[in-house]
């Protein structure tokens, strides 16, 4: 799977989660749905209709998990998950 930085690159948006946010964009770009029927990546998500890969879904899990961490008290203390 392609990662979304070079060597020595950063991403613009330096909020928390978005190294997780942009490597899900990247896969759902990457896919068939988007590539091949146009659709936008929240279109191909909603779709399952299969074009969309595995890794895909679960980078999405593991984005949702990062959010989550944002609002729980507990991972301050742990640190947020998708790292």
């Amino acid at each position: 799977m392609m990662r979304y930085t070079e060597e020595n690159e950063k991403l613009k948006d330096q909020s928390p989660c978005a190294g997780a946010r942009a490597d899900l964009k990247m896969c759902l770009l990457q896919s068939e749905c988007c590539r091949e029927k146009k659709r936008t990546p929240r279109e191909c998500l909603r779709s399952n209709d299969g074009t969309v890969p595995s890794e895909c879904y679960a980078l999405r899990y593991t984005f949702f998990e990062c959010k989550r961490s944002l609002l729980d008290a507990r991972q301050r203390f742990r640190g947020r998950k998708g790292y």
